[in-house]
């Protein structure tokens, strides 16, 4: 009995322990991706020649949608749109839009699947080719 009474301590002790370990915060995943920062930074973001951001966020819009995103937030005044593919996995990607200099705009995407921040460059580089061509109609009035 008095064995059975330590080891119900120990688990009860440890089970709180166990807990806070499975639980990652935003720094801890940055720390946790295999490329440096830098690298990270120049995958995640793109400059387009444009300065309208309302129109850039548009096509942000637009771009999820044709990739099969579900837009959950999107503000045009901050320059944020967030959305999840839901397509046999679980991705969510944050787009920010921001002034670059005077004729540019910067887009940078963040994306994460199942709560780990996506390094390999493979989904930032598939959104930057739909945006692209997005940007592209738009700018060229092609509907």
């Amino acid at each position: 009995m008095p064995a059975q009474r330590s080891a119900v301590k120990f688990v009860v002790l440890l089970l709180p322990l166990a807990v806070a370990a499975c639980q990652t915060d935003s720094r801890q995943q940055v720390l946790l991706t295999d490329r440096s920062q830098v690298e990270l930074r120049a995958v995640q973001t793109r400059a387009f020649d444009t300065t309208d951001k309302n129109l850039t966020v548009r096509n942000v819009i637009a771009t999820f949608q044709d990739l099969g995103f579900v837009v959950d937030k999107a503000d045009e005044v901050l320059g944020t749109v967030s959305g999840t593919k839901l397509q046999g996995y679980t991705m969510r990607m944050t787009v920010t839009v921001r002034p670059r200099g005077t004729t540019q705009t910067a887009v940078r995407a963040n994306a994460q699947y199942n709560l780990v921040a996506v390094s390999d460059a493979a989904p930032y580089q598939q959104f930057f080719a739909a945006l692209e061509k997005a940007m592209f109609l738009t700018a060229n009035e092609v509907d």
